[in-house]
């Protein structure tokens, strides 16, 4: 199979927003920002950060351009360093920020993960154990007391903060671990405790994490997460729906600025699929596609109130969480569910039925 050439799948599509034909390529442009090395910066020329780059390859594997996925995990897994951590950013060859980001570092799960689903390659798999294994294990040393886990650490050691969204994306993380370990026949009770702690800080204790309700992803990054479903998690996104939503363009990253931005709004789209609001979900993903380029990219966003794109830059992350989220809407591929099965023990319940059991919030 040649490299930008799609193996045998039927790509991510929604019909009457997003054709095969465009999802495809999205996956491609994704692709032609990749470095010869297998990593995908953020941009043409720009950054990489281990978390992003899992996104892309995420993307990439929904795509079926598995000879690019599979480059870019071969280099999560030779860039990996010694104690199970990356360094929190890249340029090219270079490390432009050697510090340690639990969340960055606990994602290759996700993907690994997500990858087996979408292909059942076993093999590759047990080809990225040792890298999951050793990613999970430094996540889990940096959990604190609390059960909420340490955002990063650097020279002077680990900062005694957690973020909420971090610590809601360490929590799927973990999920899918413990996925990958019953697939590889290696017990992690050590990760299970470490969920179930950080599930239960998530949900009952917000004084345990640093505050930010003026972004968005501390809205709906617990749901997407899978630490709050039911009830809790339908008056969650009630609560705020106001203040992040713009009808028509997508969703504000930060609350009290004209600027809407296309990965926050995928990311939304896969909290609410997983709480069964298909309809709401679909209408966002039309709504953001003014960030849609002809050549199957996406701007990163726009500032609604002069109509300026804004940064000026088409990102790989966004154009991944597009796929990952059409892949949820359309129930496509093996790896459409990686999101709305990430639920805690506590409400492993599907989506159907809790729609059903909960009173439907979303205005």
């Amino acid at each position: 199979m040649r490299r930008g050439e799609s193996a045998r799948v039927t790509v991510p599509s929604v019909p009457g927003v997003l054709s095969p034909e465009q999802s495809l390529a999205t996956g491609r442009a994704i692709a032609r920002m990749q470095e010869s090395s297998g990593a995908v910066p953020w941009f043409p020329g720009g950054h990489i950060d281990p978390w992003d780059h899992i996104e892309s390859a995420m993307a990439l594997t929904a795509s079926g351009l598995r000879e690019e996925a599979d480059a870019a995990f071969e280099w999560s897994r030779r860039t990996q360093r010694a104690d199970g951590s990356w360094p929190i950013q890249f340029r090219g060859d270079i490390v432009e920020n050697h510090d340690t980001d639990s969340n960055f570092t606990a994602y290759i799960a996700v993907g690994v993960w997500h990858h087996h689903l979408v292909t059942g390659d076993r093999r590759f798999v047990e080809h990225m154990w040792p890298t999951v294994r050793a990613a999970l294990d430094l996540v889990v040393d940096m959990q604190l007391p609390g059960g909420q886990i340490s955002w990063a650490r650097g020279d002077g050691g680990m900062f005694d903060e957690a973020l909420l969204t971090g610590c809601s994306s360490i929590h799927q993380s973990l999920w899918c671990g413990l996925r990958i370990a019953d697939l590889i026949g290696e017990a992690q009770p050590e990760w299970e405790v470490a969920l179930i702690r950080l599930g239960h800080a998530l949900r009952r204790h917000p004084e345990a994490f640093t505050p930010k309700p003026e972004y968005s992803m501390d809205w709906y990054y617990p749901i997407l997460g899978g630490a709050v479903r039911g009830t809790d998690a339908h008056e969650r996104i009630r609560e705020r729906w106001s203040d992040f939503v713009v009808d028509g363009l997508g969703i504000r990253c930060v609350d009290h600025r004209p600027w809407v931005t296309g990965a926050e709004t995928c990311e939304l789209v896969l909290a609410l699929d997983a709480l069964g609001h298909a309809g709401r979900a679909r209408e966002l993903f039309a709504a953001m596609q003014h960030l849609r380029d002809p050549d199957g990219s996406y701007w990163t966003g726009l500032v609604y109130a002069d109509g300026k794109r804004w940064p000026v830059e088409v990102s790989s992350w966004t154009s991944a969480a597009v796929i990952l989220a059409a892949d949820a809407l359309s129930r496509t591929t093996g790896g459409n569910a990686i999101f709305r099965d990430a639920a805690a023990p506590a409400h492993r319940v599907g989506a159907d039925r809790c729609t059903e059991r909960c009173p439907v919030l979303v205005p």
